[in-house]
């Protein structure tokens, strides 16, 4: 039996007038791993914040199941928090999350106990990044929003932050929204695919079933070179 979590009818944005997103329709059950995907001015990061609630709406957005969020915005990164003293330990303290459970997310997500009281500022992109999405787990969420994810991360003994985020996810029961601009991701991470466009255009489904180059080329106004990697177990 289908679990529910979220259902989206009639979903429109319009900011300073101009129609952003319009008539979106789709639900999401309770453990999907979403991809939101689309050209740059699709309204990707929009949808996001209107889901949110950090942007007006007009439409029915409705849970079956209090969420308990999880976002990680983008643009985040270790450049932006250099000139501060702010270390990896302060980052958890401000959230009043206690050192074990730090340690503990930090661990999950590929980290090892030394990097608690280095600066945050002089981590690698990648260290950052992966704090940062151990910082959001760290809070228990059962939603996890991710708005590109993966632009300075490397890789974690041999496996991807998807990877890991899918694992996680999986272990956890979270359903997880993630937007990115890499396609080739999508089979691999993704049980749904919400696709956007700046023309009108969008879908959503099982990425096996949706994903045509003919829809691809709808989207993005060009053809795509999309690999169909296999699903990871």
């Amino acid at each position: 039996m289908s679990n529910i979590l979220l259902e989206v009818k009639n979903f429109n944005v319009t900011l300073d007038g101009i129609p952003i997103l319009s008539d979106l329709n789709f639900k999401v059950e309770e453990g999907e791993f979403l991809t939101i995907m689309g050209p740059n001015g699709s309204g990707k990061t929009v949808f996001v914040k209107s889901i949110l609630g950090l942007l007006p709406y007009h439409g029915e957005l409705k849970w079956n199941k209090k969420p308990k969020i999880g976002y990680l915005p983008q643009g985040m990164n270790q450049l932006s928090v250099r000139d501060t003293p702010l270390t990896v330990k302060d980052f958890f303290y401000l959230k009043k999350i206690k050192q074990e459970e730090a340690l503990k997310h930090l661990s999950l997500v590929g980290l090892s106990n030394d990097i608690f009281n280095k600066k945050a500022g002089y981590l690698s992109g990648g260290e950052f990044q992966r704090m940062l999405i151990a910082w959001v787990l760290a809070s228990h969420p059962n939603i996890l929003f991710l708005d590109e994810p993966t632009s300075t991360i490397d890789i974690v003994g041999g496996k991807t932050i998807y990877s890991l985020l899918r694992d996680i996810g999986q272990s956890q029961n979270l359903t997880i929204f993630n937007v990115t601009h890499d396609l080739n991701i999508v089979y691999a991470h993704s049980t749904h695919v919400l696709c956007l466009s700046r023309l009108g255009h969008r879908c959503y489904g099982v990425p096996e079933e949706i994903l045509t180059p003919e829809v691809l080329h709808d989207i993005y106004k060009s053809d795509i070179k999309f690999y169909k990697h296999e699903k990871e177990n």
